[in-house]
């Protein structure tokens, strides 16, 4: 597959968990995934939440929130993309799904803490403190792969 067409299942499960799955033909877990992150979305108010959050107003974000179903977002969303570029990619190469699963482990935390943690004296809320534990644990991810390829190949 080229690498074009890779990036474009890639990005469309970020766009929607579970539309990488349906263009790579898995339309069984594409449609599980859909649901999932439609149940999740409604049950938690994220839409509500985004909009709140982007407006500026982070503590009728918090408010609004339902954090029992908000905690399982992440992980719905980075496993249907990690699923997405494991199929796309065709084969994968060692430890490659670790920069996935730690930064959803990282981002529920991120969830857990949002309506109390701030940064700079800044309270950042449910939606953007997830994103940020989420990019850093990308980064923490890739740095754990890279440390275990290294010592796997000596």
């Amino acid at each position: 597959m080229s690498k074009s067409g890779q990036i474009e299942k890639i990005l469309w499960s970020i766009a929607l968990p579970g539309l990488g799955q349906l263009l790579n033909g898995q339309l069984f877990k594409g449609l599980i995934l859909i649901i999932l992150e439609f149940l999740i979305n409604v049950q938690s108010s994220l839409n509500q939440v985004i909009i709140y959050s982007f407006q500026g107003d982070i503590q009728l974000a918090i408010e609004e929130t339902n954090y029992q179903w908000l905690m399982f977002y992440p992980c719905i969303y980075m496993y249907s993309i990690w699923d997405a570029y494991r199929d796309a990619e065709g084969e994968t190469t060692p430890f490659s799904f670790l920069p996935f699963v730690i930064s959803a482990y990282l981002g529920t935390i991120g969830v857990i803490y949002s309506s109390n943690l701030k940064l700079f004296g800044v309270l950042i809320g449910p939606v953007f403190l997830p994103i940020l534990f989420i990019i850093f644990g990308i980064g923490i991810g890739v740095l754990i792969k890279m440390i275990l390829r290294k010592m796997r190949f000596k």
